[in-house]
C-alpha cells in the first residue's frame, strides 16, 4: 500500500472492486451445461477454469509453470464481460 494513501480510501476501492465483479454473476454465458442445459453464468464460468488450472498443473508444460500466475490471470480474463458480455468464439 502506498504511503500516501490511507487504509479506508483502500479498503473503499477493493470494496467497489467486488461488487463491480459481483456483476459476473448476472452474465449468462451462450454455452449450456450439458448435464442440466441450463446456461451457466460467467462467475461460474471463471470458478470452474481457475479450478482446472489448479487441479490439473502437474501435467502442464513446460514444468514450472507458475500455477498461481496462470490463476489469477484465469480470474481475470472474463471480467471485461461485465459490459460487453459472453462473445460465441464462432460469432460473426
Amino acid at each position: 500500500m502506498p504511503m500516501n494513501q490511507p487504509a479506508s480510501d483502500r479498503l473503499e476501492r477493493q470494496m467497489r472492486f467486488l461488487f463491480e465483479v459481483d456483476k459476473l454473476k448476472e452474465v449468462l454465458r451462450r454455452t449450456r451445461l450439458p448435464q442440466s442445459q441450463r446456461r451457466e453464468n460467467t462467475a461460474e464460468h471463471s470458478w470452474h477454469i481457475v479450478l482446472m488450472a489448479l487441479v490439473l498443473s502437474e501435467h502442464s508444460l513446460p514444468p514450472g509453470v507458475e500455477v498461481m500466475h496462470v490463476m489469477k490471470m484465469l480470474l481475470i480474463h472474463d471480467i471485461v464481460e461485465i459490459d460487453a458480455g459472453d462473445t460465441f468464439g464462432y460469432d460473426t
